[in-house]
């Protein structure tokens, strides 16, 4: 099968397209390196010893996605591209609405002109609201999204299933991440934020190497075993691996199907602070600030579905996912 990766640049795309060439696949890769870079296609090409085709293209720009269907006999779509910083969603809502939708649906536009009506998309746990218990499941109402970011998943995750209503040669794979942390074993990719980092893994990380001075920690009186906010962290080759069976599935039938790709396990803010500080033997600086409006105190996956549908497991633990992360950050301090 040959892939086409949107946003194979990124953090998620870049472990996706490792994991997608070690399991024997061929891909195309698209991004417009506008929150990714060019030397993570290097390194990606290192790691597997293979090559790919790659086209510095935006998912809105419609005359080149048509170059690469007629260019590529492309068999089904990974759709990673996208706005995904929650704050700057807010500040620019306009612009996550063009991007992100209206991107998606240039994008489906374009693959059922050239009759490739596979896809996998990447979704996230924010589709789930605030007003969902934990442990969070697929057969929940979603909805009630906090941020314009949030809320374009949810819209795209609508328009993906009105697709298929409409045309039932369709197969679509939604992924719910919860929050993807970690890097390759290598230390040669990793997450590479631009500026401050808007995640919390690279932020640890980078106070650790010295690059910041001080860890934020927003809220300290949750109705958490420490007090702080706790996240299902999920290693992101777990997560790529997961992007592999969802391949499978898509090649293997038509219809919608929802997945969420978490531990099922949650852990909170000093819980990661003291993992990094084990990792690193570098003692984080941090300090308690106020809440942030619309955080959750708990939020963590059922993730028993995609086991039983797609025999997909998280294998790696919250130490494994810090080790990497130090790593990925002491040995690329600047990023790439």
């Amino acid at each position: 099968m040959k892939i086409l990766v949107t946003g194979g640049a990124g953090y998620i795309g870049s472990h996706t397209c490792v994991e997608l060439l070690n399991a024997g696949y061929e891909i195309v890769v698209l991004d417009n390196f506008y929150n990714s870079c060019a030397e993570s296609l290097n390194r990606i090409k290192e790691l597997t010893g293979k090559d790919f085709k790659f086209y510095e293209c935006d998912i809105r720009d419609r005359d080149g996605l048509e170059k690469i269907f007629a260019e590529n006999n492309i068999d089904a779509v990974i759709h990673f591209a996208g706005l995904k910083a929650v704050g700057e969603s807010v500040q620019k809502p306009l612009e996550y609405y063009e991007n992100n939708v209206g991107g998606t649906i240039t994008l489906c536009e374009a693959m059922r002109d050239a009759g490739c009506k596979k896809i996998v998309f990447s979704s996230s746990a924010t589709v789930y609201g605030m007003n969902n218990p934990s442990p969070l499941k697929e057969t929940m109402q979603i909805g009630g999204t906090t941020n314009p970011y949030g809320t374009t998943k949810y819209m795209i995750e609508l328009i993906l299933q009105d697709l298929y209503v409409s045309d039932k040669d369709w197969s679509i794979t939604i992924l719910r991440y919860f929050n993807p942390i970690g890097a390759h074993e290598s230390g040669r990719i990793g997450e590479n934020p631009n500026g401050i980092p808007n995640n919390l893994m690279p932020y640890v990380t980078q106070v650790a190497v010295g690059k910041l001075s001080c860890l934020s920690v927003f809220g300290d009186d949750y109705d958490t075993h420490d007090g702080t906010g706790v996240r299902d962290y999920i290693h992101v080759v777990d997560l790529a691996l997961g992007h592999i069976k969802a391949v499978e599935k898509v090649a293997s039938c038509t219809g919608v199907n929802i997945y969420n790709l978490g531990t099922g396990n949650g852990y909170s803010v000093l819980d990661i602070v003291k993992a990094v500080e084990k990792a690193s033997g570098v003692k984080v600086n941090y300090k308690i600030v106020p809440r942030r409006p619309g955080d959750l105190a708990t939020c963590y996956s059922d993730p028993s579905k995609a086991k039983a549908e797609l025999g997909w497991v998280a294998e790696r633990g919250i130490e494994k996912m810090c080790e990497d992360s130090w790593r990925w950050q002491k040995n690329n301090p600047k990023g790439y």
